[in-house]
């Protein structure tokens, strides 16, 4: 759920992994007026965001395991914002598209190859998931499985190490792997949707995705072949899309897009899905995601594209603190790892607390910071390594460089 590559084309290549991972590159420093529109370096807000929405996630399956029942469980009226956890994958599917596309909008919508691009991708996104999978695997077998969900098997060891999930059904070793599978699917579209960006505009790369999402939407009531393709959740592609589109703000259209009142047009387009919420109701929203993930997914990219010109100057300012921007550079990891853990300290507890608020306390004061802890050490040996060395033969100097240092000191130690 990360952003990639540098571009090659007409335009000078950017580090885009510089630009979305939190390092900034040459030029790009402290000492920047707070009122200039960003040069091409690391994209303030980003890591931010991508933090926040982790451990949105994080909180929404504690309540979740406090409230079983849901979406037809009574709670707490404070507690109802928790209930809508599937909007924090709305925001990371946005801006997965608006990280992967800032190189290209930089470059003329052109990208460095379309095998070079999947394949750094996978070299970024599959070492932590096939790690998350066989700890996932473990909890699911050893401690207890994801609820309602029967213990994996052999299918779906095979079905979720080769990212089909969504394709092929079978026991889920872990309730937040649907979403990777969708977003992987992504991967192999970007190149002919920026093709088409580049070609044709944003209207015709939206259209060519909306569309048939729309149509999906609307006929697979009538139709049971059309119902298939519900699988694959086909608004994730529209709000792929959206990201994709709203790059727009750190390529060509960077100058006009710092004359927009971000502010104002982020409140209006953030609050019609809030008014829609809170009118129609929990229940009706959950049976009805396709509409309101539509209808969310606009306002996630209007908020990135005015972060990539700094603006709301304020939310940025908060965005790129140092707390958040270290929660967002281990936020996949917290994605990938956080449902087994939650779970299986909610088989532990038992009946010792019942559900409810004690429960959901409970779980947040204990799985949540095992969940943060787990997430760091997961990430310093499973996904950091792969974003500071971008292919299997850097990674392995890196380990033998370390090794040497590792073993001069500790005999320079001995001599003292």
């Amino acid at each position: 759920m990360r952003e990639l590559l540098p571009p090659s084309g007409e335009a000078p290549p950017v580090d885009v992994q510089s630009v979305c991972s939190g390092s900034p590159t040459p030029g790009t420093g402290r000492h920047r007026r707070r009122d200039a529109v960003p040069a091409a370096g690391r994209l303030v807000g980003l890591d931010g965001i991508r933090g926040l929405a982790a451990l949105f996630v994080v909180l929404h399956h504690c309540w979740l395991a406090a409230f079983p029942g849901f979406p037809y469980v009574e709670t707490p009226l404070w507690t109802a914002w928790l209930a809508f956890g599937h909007l924090a994958v709305v925001v990371f599917i946005v801006l997965s598209g608006f990280s992967l596309a800032v190189g290209p909008a930089r470059a003329g919508w052109r990208l460095a190859g379309a095998r070079r691009f999947l394949r750094r991708r996978a070299w970024r996104i599959l070492p932590p998931y096939w790690a998350a999978l066989a700890f996932s695997l473990v909890i699911a077998w050893t401690v207890v499985p994801q609820p309602g969900e029967l213990a994996p098997n052999a299918r779906s060891v095979v079905a979720y190490g080769l990212l089909v999930q969504d394709v092929i059904g079978s026991p889920s070793p872990n309730g937040a792997f649907w979403s990777i599978a969708i977003e992987a699917q992504l991967y192999l579209v970007l190149p002919l949707m920026l093709l088409v960006r580049r070609r044709l505009g944003a209207t015709a790369v939206l259209a060519m995705v909306a569309l048939p999402a729309v149509a999906v939407a609307l006929l697979s009531g009538r139709f049971t072949v059309v119902a298939l393709f519900e699988r694959f959740v086909p608004q994730m592609a529209v709000l792929f899309t959206l990201g994709v589109v709203a790059a727009h703000a750190v390529g060509s259209g960077q100058e006009r897009a710092a004359r927009v009142p971000w502010a104002a047009v982020i409140a209006v387009a953030a609050g019609a899905p809030v008014v829609l919420i809170v009118v129609a109701g929990r229940v009706w929203t959950v049976e009805n995601y396709f509409w309101v993930d539509l209808l969310v997914g606009p306002a996630v990219a209007l908020l990135l594209a005015a972060l990539a010109v700094g603006r709301p100057r304020g939310v940025a300012r908060v965005l790129d603190t140092p707390p958040l921007r270290r929660l967002g550079s281990f936020s996949y990891s917290l994605y990938l790892i956080h449902a087994p853990i939650v779970v299986a300290l909610g088989h532990l507890i038992g009946d010792g607390f019942p559900d409810g608020v004690p429960r959901l306390l409970l779980l947040w004061a204990t799985a949540v910071p095992l969940s943060l802890l787990a997430a760091w050490l997961f990430a310093k040996v499973f996904e950091l390594p792969f974003q500071r060395h971008r292919s299997r033969r850097e990674l392995v100097d890196a380990v033998r460089g370390a090794l040497p240092r590792r073993n001069g000191r500790a005999a320079s130690a001995a001599d003292n």
